[in-house]
């Protein structure tokens, strides 16, 4: 890695590892694995986040979180106790903050059976040190976390099912203690952060539209529901994907199914500045990485950058 150039990582998992890729802002097509960790003997990983100098490794099981040096030592290990053994319906989650120095894990503890409330819980990454700890009345199934490119806070949306989602934001303050809040929204979905951090997109828990929130607010910006993109919200939906593409430009997926059942979908831009819809973007799919960029799957299984004509590949 060049150290003077700006580096996205992003980890996969396959045939029981995990690969470390580097994106380079400068480089289109198929990615090859920057690093691959190999998790301990009989982990089976659930979630995993690598940290930008490809050095350390976190990841969750159903029962713990895991940090290892690159060499597969374990750096710490820390428990969830009490022990588990319900084997579906819950997905801890974890991610870094954007200097690496602490890591943030969800806990959904409700369905695990091992406890009344699920937790939000931030760790050391150094030394696995419980810095924080946040109860959270919610029985989330998993979650997706998302870290604000700029001032470093770190979202997260839990996904109750059919009863909705819930959104958090977590911040270290000035003073080194970590706060946190809750959104007043029962059933949205956080699906993307603006690239420069002004702004964050969600899609309502029922797909029936998707709005655009000022970051750290989160006061609604602009709403723009099924047929204001020419649908019939009878059949139609806006699909839990898409993000930013550019920092001006989102991608937003409807979707429905045909008389045959099978499921169609298109991927329209909007101008996030002005609600504006800029038409239809055939050759996009797969997930937008801000920079007019997105990474599809190859055929091999390893991600593959694309962009538009006007940025790279096409």
């Amino acid at each position: 890695m060049d150290s003077g150039r700006l580096w996205k990582v992003i980890a996969r998992h396959r045939n029981g590892l995990i690969l470390a890729y580097a994106v380079d802002p400068e480089v289109f097509g198929p990615l090859e694995p920057a690093v691959v960790f190999r998790p301990r003997v009989g982990d089976a990983v659930e979630e995993s986040v690598v940290r930008a100098d490809l050095e350390r490794v976190v990841y969750t099981t159903l029962n713990e979180v895991v940090c290892l040096t690159r060499s597969g030592d374990p750096m710490w290990v820390s428990a969830f106790a009490p022990h588990s053994d319900v084997r579906h319906g819950h997905r801890p989650g974890c991610s870094l903050s954007p200097d690496g120095r602490t890591v943030w894990v969800y806990r959904p503890d409700v369905m695990a059976q091992r406890g009344v409330a699920d937790q939000w819980v931030v760790y050391d990454t150094d030394s696995g040190e419980v810095l924080a700890r946040r109860e959270v009345e919610t029985a989330g199934h998993g979650s997706v976390h998302h870290t604000h490119p700029v001032d470093g806070s770190v979202y997260l949306t839990i996904g109750e099912g059919q009863d909705g989602a819930v959104v958090l934001r977590g911040v270290i303050g000035a003073d080194g203690a970590p706060r946190f809040v809750m959104y007043p929204w029962p059933d949205r979905c956080l699906i993307d952060l603006a690239p420069g951090g002004r702004q964050f997109m969600s899609v309502d828990h029922d797909q029936g539209d998707v709005a655009f929130h000022d970051h750290p607010s989160g006061d609604v910006q602009f709403t723009l529901p099924v047929d204001a993109f020419g649908y019939d919200p009878d059949d139609t939906y806006v699909e839990w994907s898409g993000g930013y593409l550019t920092p001006d430009t989102a991608v937003v997926t409807l979707g429905g199914e045909r008389e045959d059942e099978e499921e169609w979908f298109r991927h329209h831009l909007v101008d996030v500045r002005t609600g504006a819809l800029l038409g239809v973007s055939n050759p996009y799919e797969g997930e937008p990485l801000g920079d007019g960029s997105w990474l599809t799957q190859g055929a091999d299984g390893h991600p593959v950058r694309r962009s538009l004509p006007t940025v790279g590949l096409s």
